[in-house]
């Protein structure tokens, strides 16, 4: 859900933080300038239970990084444990703007996960365009002749050629959709904010 796995056949190699998120980032924060909102007015984002958001991120980049060639067996439980302890911390701060995005993202991404016996299968096509081959060691993807849910899974792909190349699922695409009205909400409130100190500045 929050990392794909797989070896490209260029020199990226190694754990893969979910592009989408990294684009939705990125969207989000020119268009809150665009929108004329401020940077800092995403410290007034409260997101609770962060802890919980930020173990469950660690768990899957030590199962998909330096734990990942002695994970086993554990490595699927832990991975949908830790799936479902950041989803419930999202769920948590639901009222947050575009988190309702974010949730039926991940709960969409969550569910062929599930049914697939704890994986995200990747369709054979998108996972060429995008370069990559499936590695030998603990991984959250994998082809699948016939996966159940097949319209969940990862069926799309950015382009080999494209920074960040990899495969994506329409939960993803939910997922960094919400990510950018969170961000955009976030800097347009910095901005509500800094209009009424200045207002109050001159009374």
């Amino acid at each position: 859900m929050w990392f794909r796995r797989g070896r490209p056949t260029a020199a990226r190699t190694g754990l893969q933080a979910d592009v989408f998120i990294a684009y939705g980032i990125a969207l989000g924060i020119l268009l809150g300038f665009l929108a004329g909102g401020r940077l800092d007015g995403l410290s007034t984002i409260r997101f609770h239970w962060l802890p919980v958001a930020v173990g469950g991120l660690i768990v899957q980049i030590l199962i998909f990084g330096p734990l990942e060639s002695v994970v086993g067996w554990a490595g699927t439980p832990l991975y949908v444990a830790s799936t479902g302890a950041v989803l419930a911390a999202v769920i948590r701060n639901i009222r947050i703007p575009g988190l309702i995005a974010v949730v039926a993202g991940a709960c969409s991404n969550l569910a062929a996960i599930v049914a697939n016996g704890g994986i995200m299968p990747t369709d054979p096509g998108a996972a060429a365009i995008a370069g990559i081959e499936m590695d030998g060691g603990f991984s959250n993807s994998a082809v699948v002749a016939q996966p159940a849910l097949r319209p969940l899974t990862d069926i799309f792909a950015i382009p080999a050629t494209i920074p960040l190349a990899n495969v994506f699922s329409i939960g993803d695409v939910l997922i960094a959709a919400g990510v950018v009205v969170a961000i955009v909400a976030g800097m347009r409130n910095g901005r509500l904010e800094g209009a009424v100190r200045a207002d109050t500045s001159y009374e």
